[in-house]
């Protein structure tokens, strides 16, 4: 008890700071690490870590030996498989935009704003038979799918998004990316799927949607430029012949879900008040009588 209050004694308050920040900053980076595409190569990484630390407790001195060759050369290979992050985070410092690494500023007005505007769009393009290809970008940032298009940064309403699908305007061809709401870049090259058992009269409109869904987490909209029907691809799956509201209440459950849980709370709450007033309603009439 005694060596404990001695220990702590000795710590002093830039001590607290000092491991404070480097909790902090370990924190976000294993945030910003979780967000983007590069997750899973960081838990093979920590997988090699605990395999290292286990083969040097149980002293297995032949795997020790080529886990700390392959983690050597390793360090190597971490610079190019995190090359897109470390520019993106290198650029950000140097722009003063590090908050934005750390912090995402997700207005609710704005996505729901955008929902709308969205189907609004939709409805117009699916009865005109405008092809159109909206990714909603989640958690798994989309900066590499970025660079092959042109970049923006414009708030989404309905003429706007009939305007970029027009099947003469420059940009119609390739796929919308939203984030937080807000359009950040259109003309947008996808990766297409890999998936053998897709049907044969999917178009490589509806390929390249379910490959960005297989390789992240966003929900994907689309509209067929032959049929006019509308479909969404999430986690790889499609599902097609969608209906305005049916559209609107996917993109909302998969974009809001916090907001749809509290609104699903609000409206039971108020239905077990309601039945609670009934139920006091009918006592206090027997009371009475």
């Amino acid at each position: 008890m005694d060596t404990g209050l001695e220990l702590a004694k000795l710590i002093g308050i830039f001590d607290i700071i000092d491991i404070a920040i480097i909790a902090f900053v370990v924190y976000h980076i294993f945030r910003f690490i979780r967000k983007s595409r590069s997750g899973q190569v960081a838990k093979a990484i920590v997988i090699i870590v605990v395999a290292m630390a286990v083969a040097n407790l149980m002293h297995l001195r032949v795997v020790s030996f080529f886990l700390n060759n392959a983690v050597e050369l390793g360090l190597i290979t971490l610079v190019i498989i995190f090359q897109p992050e470390i520019r993106r985070f290198l650029e950000r410092m140097g722009s003063g935009r590090l908050k934005e690494l750390f912090m995402a500023e997700t207005s609710s007005g704005e996505v729901e704003t955008a929902i709308e505007e969205t189907v609004k769009a939709y409805v117009t393009m699916s009865k005109d038979k405008v092809g159109a290809l909206m990714v909603f970008e989640r958690k798994t940032l989309l900066d590499d799918v970025l660079k092959t298009g042109v970049a923006m940064d414009a708030r989404i309403t309905a003429e706007l998004l009939k305007n970029l699908f027009w099947n003469k305007a420059p940009l119609h061809d390739g796929a919308v990316i939203v984030r937080n709401g807000r359009i950040i870049g259109a003309g947008c090259m996808l990766p297409m799927s890999g998936n053998v058992n897709l049907s044969r009269d999917l178009g490589m409109r509806h390929r390249a949607g379910i490959g960005i869904s297989e390789s992240s987490d966003a929900v994907v909209a689309i509209v067929s430029e032959e049929t006019g029907s509308i479909s969404v691809a999430i986690n790889g799956m499609l599902k097609r012949h969608l209906t305005p509201e049916t559209l609107e209440k996917l993109l909302r459950t998969e974009l809001m879900p916090e907001i749809d849980e509290k609104k699903t709370n609000t409206a039971a709450a108020k239905l077990s008040d309601l039945f609670k007033g009934r139920k006091g309603d009918k006592t206090n009439g027997k009371e009475d009588s």
